[in-house]
């Protein structure tokens, strides 16, 4: 299962961690493993390229954190939103079996 948890505070994102593998599939035909990889991915990619965002990125096999500073700016709260929204279709299509989603907010 893939749990993601997700920390925001006074709006802003503080961090973003996601764990694990789906289980949906063998390795290489997962296609919830897929779909959670190409957004994380994705917004990764958007952050570094398209943002002036300041934050600090670890990967490992089936583990990835964002850990943000200084708040975020309009456009990475934008891809952060959109990110969450994504996997939130993802985890509720798939009836929370192969993705859990908690998002704190203090």
């Amino acid at each position: 299962m893939i749990q993601i948890r997700v920390k925001k505070e006074n709006g802003d994102y503080v961090f973003f961690k996601c764990r694990g593998h789906a289980g949906y599939a063998a390795s290489g035909s997962d296609i919830v493993c897929a779909a959670v990889s190409a957004l994380v991915i994705t917004t990764e990619n958007a952050l570094g390229k398209l943002t002036d965002q300041v934050y600090d990125l670890t990967e490992e096999d089936g583990y990835v954190s964002i850990r943000f500073h200084n708040g975020n700016n309009e456009k990475s709260r934008l891809l952060m939103d959109s990110l969450i929204l994504g996997l939130q279709e993802i985890e509720k299509t798939y009836h929370r079996r192969f993705l859990t989603l908690t998002i704190r907010e203090d």
